[in-house]
C-alpha cells in the first residue's frame, strides 16, 4: 500500500487506528482453547469485529514465535485472512528486525515476498546497510524505531552527543538519507507527549506509528496536538485496551465497542484539524 492509498483509507474511515494483535493464549477467552487453532480463532473474531473502525493491524511476532510451529502457522493464517478479506487494511509486522545486509535482505524477503505484508518494524542500531535492504520493495514500508514508549527508552534514546543532539534525533535525521516519506515511518511512543514537537521539527511529514495509547497511559489528544500533520501522519496502535477488553464469550463484541470509541475520538481530532 502506498502513501496516497493509506491517507485515503484514513480519510474515508475517519480513523487512524491500528489494532495490535498481541495474542496470548493465557489471556484469550478460555472457551477458545478447545478450538483447533485458538490463536487464529481469536484473531479472526477480533479482525471481523474491529475492521470497520481501524485502518491497520499489527501482529507482534513474539506472540506467535513463542508457540513454535503452531504459532507461526497461526500467524500465516492471520495474514492470509487479512490479505484475502480485508485487502485495504495496512498490515504491519512488529518484528523489530535489523542485521547485516545479507541477513536483512532475507528478512525483507520473508515479510514482503512470502507474507506480502505492507510494513515491518526495524531497529536502526546497525546503520544504513542493515536498513536499506527493506527499502528495495515498491509499496512496502520500513517502520524505524525512533523514540519508544518503554521506561528504558531513556537509557540510550535521549543521550546526547558533544553537539547536544539526542540519539533519537540523529536516527531521524540520518535515516532520511536512506528512505523517504513514501517508504519510511517512525515508531514514537504515545507516552512521549510534547516530545512529538521535537520529532516534527526533524521529520515534519513522515508517518509515525504510535504505540502506548490506552493501557500504557498515552494521551490521544496530546499525540494529535503535537504530532498530527496535514495528511494526518499518524497510525495510533492499541492492543490490550481493545483485544483483551473482555475475556468472556462477548470478547469480540466488546473489542468492537472499544475500537469504535477510539475511532470516534480520532474522527473528532481529524475534524479539529480540518480533515
Amino acid at each position: 500500500m502506498n502513501r496516497k492509498q493509506l491517507i485515503q483509507q484514513i480519510l474515508e474511515k475517519k480513523s487512524f487506528l491500528c489494532v495490535g494483535l498481541d495474542t496470548d493464549t493465557k489471556k484469550i477467552p478460555q472457551h477458545l482453547l478447545s478450538e483447533e487453532d485458538p490463536i487464529f480463532s481469536f484473531n479472526k473474531a477480533i479482525i471481523d469485529a474491529t475492521a470497520p473502525y481501524c485502518v491497520s493491524y499489527k501482529p507482534n511476532l513474539a506472540f506467535y514465535e513463542a508457540f513454535g510451529l503452531k504459532g507461526i502457522q497461526a500467524f500465516e493464517k492471520t495474514i492470509n485472512y487479512l490479505n484475502t478479506n480485508y485487502p485495504s487494511h495496512f498490515i504491519i509486522a512488529d518484528a523489530k528486525r535489523g542485521d547485516i545486509g545479507n541477513t536483512s535482505a532475507m528478512y525483507a524477503r520473508t515479510f514482503f515476498e512470502e507474507y506480502n505484508l505492507d510494513a515491518l518494524t526495524v531497529a536502526p542500531y546497525m546503520g544504513e546497510d542493515s536498513v536499506t535492504p527493506f527499502l528495495q520493495y515498491d509499496g512496502k514500508w520500513v517502520v524505524l524505531l525512533a523514540l519508544t514508549s518503554n521506561k528504558g527508552s531513556h537509557d540510550f534514546q535521549l543521550t546526547t552527543d558533544t553537539d547536544g543532539e539526542r540519539l533519537f534525533e540523529k536516527v531521524l535525521r540520518v535515516s532520511q538519507q536512506w528512505g523517504n516519506e513514501e517508504n519510511m515511518m517512525y515508531v514514537v511512543g504515545a507516552t512521549q507527549g510534547k516530545m512529538f514537537e521535537d520529532i516534527r521539527k526533524i521529520a515534519p511529514n513522515h508517518f509515525l506509528l504510535v504505540p502506548g495509547v490506552g493501557a500504557q497511559g498515552g494521551s490521544l489528544e496530546e499525540v494529535c496536538k503535537y504530532g498530527m500533520t496535514k495528511d494526518c501522519g499518524l497510525l495510533v496502535n492499541s492492543s490490550r485496551g481493545i483485544i483483551y477488553a473482555s475475556n468472556g464469550e462477548d470478547f469480540a463484541e466488546i473489542a468492537a465497542l472499544k475500537a469504535k470509541e477510539l475511532q470516534q475520538q480520532m474522527a473528532e481530532q481529524l475534524l479539529l484539524c480540518g480533515k
